[in-house]
């Protein structure tokens, strides 16, 4: 059985748990971003506002003329550097500085503005982001000091573009991980309910295989194997007593047949009335019958039979079974139509698969009233699949008896009466397990249906009526 691992437990948990991490680890590269980005803006508006500092010092202690040579001279250091000055009169008119000219940009409550800066050589035009400070002078001058922050956002987008590729490099290798850990987990749960397959299928002597880790599956595998320890022994215990009652009952049920039979011999030969030593004699075979039959599922259901499994033609197989219950059925007024595939090939016990099928088919004769109808349908319903239905127009089975009617001596109240141990549907059931075979009990409207699936061991091939 293929584990299909979107739908495992495993997975939608190391799924949920990738999901919390990752949106974990989202909100701290979005708070690490923020946080860094914020740092380097607040770096750069420090570094402009020293700046200012420093020109108005000087613009305090040599004025006009003073501040003038102090721009001079930092910008001949930096002729193409990132920093902005501009000094102007009272209407803007420059007066010295890199910049041809006050920027229109409208400044915020403490001065600064965001323009963008336009450079170029008249061929090639660059724009660049700035940001600078208007600082007013005495005297009615205005001086401004800003940065070209290109390198800023280069970084800011260099940070998110890395913090991007990292959660993305996180969901893949978390996904991934987790993929490798539900595999591992599908695969063990898997080898467990495989076990557990083998263990409903009659093998009670498997047992849950351990990894040796200690870990909780191998503890709930060693607690499993602990119980299947204890149920076996149980139901062997059980099988035992069963096996050596019906053993030591069937012998001395056997004797009694035999002086039973004894007895009527001798009545008619002195011309003497043998109807209650007959009723008799019916009461003990009926009672060898059930005890019979109690060993027979006892050993189909350990799986003695298993051993002479062999290729048969399960179309022939049906046909011999209602060729065996044909007359019965026409001496009841009964109608049986037989319709089967040719060639459906079953690996299988002939002789209990001959017995179950017998069952059904004598339990529809039975319970169908005279003039009534039985159908015996086999067909092919894909690759390596056929379906076997037993249909009768009976009374049926109420739905809610249908899944009882496989234990061991039930029966219906309306069946009481009938001649019967209960046991038929029970070495049905038995055998059916036996040969992996499922098998329903549906409604006919009227009656009762009996439909069973097998598994192939070769494919059928053509339907044909026969």
């Amino acid at each position: 059985m293929t584990v299909q691992l979107p739908r495992s437990f495993t997975f939608r948990l190391a799924l949920t748990y990738m999901s919390l991490f990752g949106l974990s680890v989202m909100v701290l590269m979005l708070f690490i971003y923020w946080s860094t980005a914020a740092y380097m803006a607040r770096q750069s508006d420090a570094l402009i506002e020293a700046e200012i500092d420093g020109l108005a010092e000087r613009y305090d202690l040599q004025g006009l003329d003073g501040l003038m040579a102090l721009v001079k001279q930092r910008l001949s250091r930096q002729p193409t550097g990132l920093s902005i000055y501009l000094l102007t009169t009272g209407d803007f008119t420059r007066l010295e500085g890199n910049l041809d000219r006050w920027p229109a940009a409208e400044a915020d409550a403490r001065g600064w503005i965001d323009f963008a800066l336009v450079s170029g050589d008249g061929e090639t035009i660059a724009v660049h982001p700035a940001r600078a400070r208007r600082f007013a002078l005495s005297g009615g001058f205005h001086l401004l000091v800003g940065l070209d922050i290109s390198p800023l956002i280069a970084a800011k987008e260099r940070i998110a573009l890395t913090l991007v590729w990292g959660l993305g490099l996180m969901l893949v290798l978390g996904g991934l991980g987790g993929w490798w850990i539900s595999q591992r987990m599908a695969r063990r749960i898997e080898t467990i309910n495989r076990t557990s397959r083998e263990i409903i299928s009659g093998d009670l002597s498997r047992r849950m295989p351990l990894q040796g880790t200690n870990d909780e599956l191998d503890r709930l595998a060693g607690g499993l194997n602990q119980m299947l320890d204890r149920i076996q022994a149980l139901m062997e215990d059980v099988r035992r007593v069963s096996d050596n009652i019906a053993h030591d009952l069937r012998t001395p049920l056997g004797r009694l047949h035999n002086k039973l039979d004894s007895l009527r011999g001798e009545l008619q030969s002195a011309g003497i009335d043998t109807t209650s030593v007959e009723q008799a004699l019916s009461e003990s075979e009926g009672l060898l019958a059930t005890f019979n039959a109690l060993l027979r599922i006892a050993r189909i259901e350990a799986g003695q039979r298993s051993a002479d499994f062999a290729p048969l033609d399960l179309a022939a197989l049906v046909r011999d079974v209602a060729e065996y219950y044909e007359p019965l059925a026409e001496a009841r007024g009964q109608t049986l139509a037989l319709d089967t595939a040719s060639g459906v090939q079953l690996s299988g016990d002939r002789d209990l698969l001959f017995q179950a099928l017998a069952n059904l088919l004598d339990n529809a004769i039975k319970y169908t009233p005279q003039g009534g109808h039985i159908g015996v349908t086999l067909t092919t319903t894909g690759p390596g699949e056929a379906r076997l239905v037993i249909a009768d127009s009976g009374p049926g089975i109420p739905p809610a008896a249908r899944a009882q009617v496989f234990q061991r001596f039930f029966r219906l109240e309306d069946s009481r009466s009938t001649p019967g141990s209960g046991l038929g549907l029970s070495l049905v059931e038995a055998v059916t397990r036996l040969h992996g075979i499922e098998v329903n009990v549906e409604d006919n409207a009227p009656g009762a249906r009996i439909v069973l699936r097998f598994a192939l061991a070769a494919a059928g091939t053509s339907d044909a009526s026969s």
